[in-house]
């Protein structure tokens, strides 16, 4: 974040939903909205990390104002998918949509992320921590209802494992329509892209997505997907593998996937794709359940898992597509 961007706290700050003359940082933590949202905190995470915010409430709250309480004519509410989390790896289109907006929101972490040029250009910057996705959400709502236009940002892509349902979601349940707010995405390379470009090729035939966090699904049902994946001969990508409070997830995955492919079957790790702490690591899938206590895998993390015709070469991932079956090279 740029050094001229205010992170006002304590009791000072509200956020009032107009645009300010000056680039305005509100947090969850130390804000109050007038927008209808519930700007709550809570150092006790059930998201497997803890908060650096303290309240007596959740981070989460139901939805409070309806598409009646504002009398503005709406804005435009953009998701926004930042990509991998570099500035290279950001489209145009991503870049353009941030900087026409009034007021970006998103969690603290994917704020950071967002070039120094882009935020200072905001009339007003709102995140929240970690199980903050409600409550944010609902609070770039009712920013665009009060007559902004407001892009609410993400990592990857808007639409895996994101918020870009969430919004529309609650825009219903206010009363609201996704035309009358002028709802668009704008995506980015999920980490499943960006993370299997550092590894080679693992991903160039069928592939599925697992997340192995338990804050909305729970975990037997996860456990009974990746029981159905791992018996199929798909490249598998495992979102969220590990944190301190879901060790024992991480623990089962690892169980699983080993009751249905061979303990040599290659596995990519990257971790902190397109970040400054990035690491990228091949290896067995015997050998992954001992990575779990390793600084390489957590929340930040994506694990690809070949097929059974995956192979490594060269330190690289090879996922072949089947040409060798039609083609003589």
């Amino acid at each position: 974040m740029s050094t001229d961007t205010n992170a006002e706290t304590g009791d000072e700050s509200t956020s009032n939903c107009g645009a300010s003359n000056e680039t305005n940082r509100t947090t969850a933590e130390s804000s109050s909205s007038t927008c209808g949202a519930s700007s709550t905190d809570d150092s006790s995470s059930n998201c497997g990390a803890s908060s650096s915010a303290s309240s007596d409430d959740s981070h989460e709250q139901e939805v409070g104002s309806t598409v009646e309480d504002f009398d503005a004519d709406p804005g435009q509410l953009t998701a926004v998918g930042l990509g991998p989390g570099h500035a290279e790896g950001m489209t145009e289109r991503a870049k353009t949509a941030l900087l026409e907006a009034d007021h970006i929101v998103g969690y603290t972490t994917y704020i950071e992320l967002i070039p120094d040029e882009i935020t200072e250009a905001a009339d007003e910057i709102y995140d929240t921590p970690m199980c903050g996705e409600v409550s944010r959400t609902e609070e770039s709502i009712d920013r665009t209802l009060a007559g902004n236009d407001v892009a609410i940002v993400g990592s990857g892509d808007p639409n895996v494992y994101a918020l870009a349902g969430l919004a529309l979601e609650i825009l219903e349940s206010k009363g609201a329509t996704a035309s009358m707010v002028e709802f668009d995405v704008v995506p980015g390379v999920p980490a499943a892209q960006s993370c299997a470009a550092r590894l080679g090729a693992p991903l160039v035939n069928d592939t599925v997505s697992v997340s192995l966090s338990d804050h909305l699904v729970p975990m037997p049902e996860i456990e009974s997907r990746l029981h159905s994946v791992a018996s199929e001969n798909f490249t598998i990508t495992i979102y969220n593998p590990w944190s301190r409070k879901r060790r024992e997830n991480f623990r089962k995955c690892c169980e699983i996937l080993l009751t249905h492919r061979d303990p040599d079957t290659p596995v990519g790790i990257v971790h902190g794709a397109g970040r400054e702490d990035e690491q990228v690591m091949i290896t067995e899938l015997g050998e992954l359940e001992d990575l779990g206590e390793s600084e390489i895998i957590d929340m930040t993390t994506t694990i690809l898992v070949g097929t059974e015709d995956t192979y490594v070469w060269d330190d690289r991932m090879v996922t072949p597509r089947g040409y060798e079956t039609k083609y003589d090279y």
